[in-house]
């Protein structure tokens, strides 16, 4: 009877992952097949519970990381996730206690904010470092300094 229940939690689980494509429910459909064998050979509820949330766990914890590294290989960053690592011009003199500040990045002007806080005059060389909203945070190229 267990049997026909663990083989139908895999089949649930299974589809489950197939229609998110994003590793949610593999992991325990490999603790739902290791307790389906368990039930098979005769292990008592319990057991096929403890043995269903070990491997579970056990696939999570060890397998996810690698699985999540090479599945995202080959993402590509785009739009503002692109524009970290990119140089820019100041245009207007970044203060970040006057709230003021623009750069010049591919030909489109920026609200700008300097990472660290400090003032940053018009015409240096900066690097983003990440986009917050509307606003670059950026960092005086170490050339620069």
């Amino acid at each position: 009877m267990y049997a026909i229940i663990w083989l139908a939690a895999l089949v649930v689980l299974l589809i489950a992952e197939a229609l998110t494509l994003g590793l949610t429910t593999i992991w325990f459909a490999g603790g739902a097949l290791i307790a389906l064998v368990a039930a098979l050979l005769g292990a008592n509820v319990w057991v096929q519970l403890g043995i269903f949330l070990t491997v579970s766990l056990v696939l999570l914890i060890f397998t996810r990381p690698l699985a999540l590294r090479y599945m995202n290989k080959s993402t590509l960053k785009t739009n503002v996730d692109s524009l970290a690592g990119e140089q820019g011009i100041v245009s207007e003199t970044i203060d970040n206690l006057e709230a003021t500040g623009k750069v010049k990045l591919n030909d489109v002007f920026w609200m700008a904010r300097s990472e660290d806080g400090s003032i940053i005059n018009e015409g240096t060389v900066v690097e983003i470092v990440r986009v917050d909203g509307v606003k670059l945070i950026v960092k005086v190229k170490e050339e620069e300094r």
